[in-house]
């Protein structure tokens, strides 16, 4: 089958994507756009709302390449907290994020283009198309985020479920897909678990929320980083498409480990067990620290 040409919109996005994501110039330039412009907004909409369990501990690795944040999907904004919780810090090693999106809305439509410009400054790359006539599209997207692993200072954020979770239960996760499980033994990262719970899809709501006198107690976006993820037994063995699946659930195994202490977070909160003036709210660490630490890409 030949190959799907690509639209005249989805060859100015790609084109966009590339020069902000692999020319160094366009790199250094979205890093600054997302630590000075993205990072405040973001902290100013959400800040009051926003509990980091596990900072420090990952602000003390020093990883020898890339690392991959494998995370829970439940919203929209889910990777905004993982922003969030890179540019606090300092989280050193987390110089340059890359968000890999399914190429539908970011990358075949105008609004998709500006979202992407406006808000991660062209981070959300490389696009992942879903037809099947665009495979070469998708082994060549493959490839990159193999290569971006394999460097320091580069970050990854993937949903191992790869799409959102939309039943009732938060705590209920849909089953890891294989490609992350892939990337990891191919790019061989340092692969960190989070586990987020508190944003909605409504972005109106979720700010309105942050300022609202119950803002830390019923509304609290918690977060929870865990330890990196031992997988060099999967590493040793013959990469096949069932090994690939079952790394992936060894990701999400440990994704679902962080939602025990997220509840015992979360309980401690609403029982009013956690001051206000608690270091790991958001808002309770200087915004300084984000700019002295990182002058060029």
């Amino acid at each position: 089958m030949s190959e799907e040409p690509l639209s005249r919109i989805e060859r100015f996005a790609l084109k966009f994507a590339e020069v902000t994501n692999e020319d160094p110039r366009g790199k250094w330039a979205q890093a600054t756009f997302l630590r000075a412009i993205s990072y405040s907004w973001v902290r100013a909409a959400i800040a009051n709302r926003m509990f980091v369990e596990g900072l420090e501990p990952l602000m003390a690795l020093r990883p020898s390449g890339g690392v991959m944040l494998v995370s829970n999907h439940r919203s929209f904004f889910d990777q905004y907290a993982m922003l969030l919780g890179c540019f606090m810090g300092p989280v050193h090693w987390a110089k340059h994020l890359f968000f890999p999106v399914r190429s539908n809305f970011f990358y075949d439509h105008p609004l998709g283009i500006v979202v992407n410009a406006a808000v991660a400054g062209g981070a959300m790359y490389p696009p992942i198309f879903r037809q099947t006539e665009r495979k070469a599209l998708n082994d060549s997207a493959l490839d990159k985020m193999v290569e971006l692993l394999q460097a320091p200072g580069n970050v990854l954020g993937m949903h191992p479920e790869g799409t959102r979770g939309k039943g009732p239960d938060p705590y209920k996760f849909l089953p890891a897909q294989p490609g992350v499980g892939k990337l990891a033994l191919l790019g061989k990262p340092m692969v960190i678990p989070t586990f987020t719970h508190g944003l909605g899809n409504n972005i109106l709501q979720d700010i309105g929320w942050n300022f609202t006198k119950d803002a830390k107690r019923d509304h609290a976006v918690v977060t929870v980083f865990g330890p990196p993820v031992d997988y060099a037994d999967l590493m040793a063995e013959k990469p096949r498409p069932t090994l690939y699946k079952k790394c992936a659930d060894r990701f999400m195994a440990e994704v679902k480990k962080l939602t025990v202490r997220e509840k015992e977070i979360r309980q401690q909160l609403l029982d009013g067990k956690i001051a206000d003036d608690d270091p790991r709210w958001l808002n309770n660490r200087p915004v300084g620290k984000l700019y002295a630490r990182e002058g060029k890409a």
